[in-house]
């Protein structure tokens, strides 16, 4: 598909591959892109094969990213060892690079997704996985953070799983924990403070929201410095080691915090909102957070809004494109209607999708496409 600046309206009936272009589009951000999915599950279900016969299926997704330094080539495909593990291959501009958070130094992208409206009144670990994709816009380094976090705090359970509770091993795990801890910490505790100042802003119809981090690495951090607050979380880890063991988990770390949001005018917790409130409350955390980009890095992020119009009214429709349009973002929205986004009328380019494929105005299908196929 070849795009302008414009934001991007794509159109069609359910199940026509409106959110599969979105997800592929997220897949270029570090992470697992909008719906979380292992890199298998995201195979079309008769996708081309590999590289050699008898391979099996592979998906690659590549784009060309105009920004102020230039043209950007960003691409990143699915991968299989001779053992069958799977990876992700990350190149920009052709080559091959290490990691994914090179993607997220390159690429701003946030997305809303229908799944994600009942966000407040989900798990905080929900709520904890948002939060960190608003903190990678900001700063790449922070899925690198939590994916290590997560891997020593898991080892950490395993050896208690198992039995294997080796004071030098544990003591590893738990250094690693408080490192790759308290550097995330730190980076959402920052990014809230800031967000804070400018979701305190209502965005035309859409509430204001306060924004908090209910964390206790946190509150050590507003005491201490980031140094000893890592020392003092190795010492809590090293004594909860027995009602770690007996919980199966462990009870104090980053992995426990939450992510609180407030409507500022009613003064009521997110999660006891009607649901059409925190619909609201989420889009003007978004547009906040793309304006705060914005002024801090002088481009808006691509925003990914599947579905984004549904059960707004009229006001609060045009707010949003108004927003959109004011902060010059490249926002793709879904919907089944495109009445619903005729007030964009010539600022917005529009597409139709069938059947995966982005149909011309007025174009049919030829018979001879083998719709199965396409990718």
């Amino acid at each position: 598909m070849a795009l302008d600046e414009r934001p991007l309206v794509l159109t069609g009936p359910n199940g026509a591959g409106k959110t599969n272009l979105l997800e592929a589009v997220s897949m270029l951000a570090p992470g697992r892109g909008l719906r979380g999915a292992r890199l298998s599950e995201l195979l079309h279900r008769d996708g081309p094969a590999g590289d050699w016969p008898g391979d099996p299926p592979n998906w690659a997704v590549s784009l060309e990213l105009e920004t102020a330094e230039g043209t950007r080539q960003l691409g990143t495909r699915l991968d299989r060892s001779s053992e069958g593990r799977e990876r992700r291959i990350v190149k920009i501009d052709g080559l091959a690079r290490r990691g994914q958070a090179c993607l997220g130094e390159v690429f701003k992208v946030v997305w809303l997704t229908p799944q994600m409206d009942g966000l407040f009144r989900g798990s905080a670990g929900d709520r904890r996985r948002f939060l960190d994709r608003l903190v990678a816009a900001y700063d790449a380094e922070q899925a690198g953070r939590v994916h290590a976090y997560d891997y020593a705090l898991r080892e950490r359970a395993r050896l208690f799983r198992e039995g294997m509770e080796d004071p030098a091993w544990l003591s590893s795990l738990e250094d690693a924990m408080a490192r790759h801890g308290v550097a995330l910490t730190v980076a959402r505790r920052d990014l809230v403070e800031r967000l804070s100042q400018a979701a305190a802003l209502a965005i035309g119809p859409f509430p204001a929201a306060g924004l908090e981090l209910d964390c206790t690495l946190g509150e050590w951090l507003n005491q201490e410095p980031a140094l000893i607050v890592e020392d003092r979380f190795k010492e809590a880890l090293a004594r909860a080691r027995k009602g770690d063991r007996d919980a199966g988990a462990a009870a104090v770390g980053p992995h426990r915090s939450d992510f609180v949001v407030t409507h500022r005018a009613k003064q009521s917790a997110a999660k006891l909102c009607s649901t059409g409130e925190q619909k609201a409350l989420l889009i003007s955390i978004v547009l906040a957070h793309a304006r705060l980009l914005t002024l801090e890095h002088r481009a808006p992020p691509v925003l990914l809004l599947d579905e984004v119009v549904a059960h707004l009214d009229a006001e609060r429709r045009e707010a949003l494109f108004t927003e959109i349009l004011d902060l010059r973002a490249q926002a793709w929205m879904t919907g089944t209607e495109r009445t619903a986004f005729a007030a964009l009328g010539d600022s917005a380019q529009f597409r139709t999708f069938l059947d995966s494929r982005p149909v011309a105005e007025g174009q049919n299908f030829p018979d001879d496409v083998n719709r199965g196929s396409w990718s």
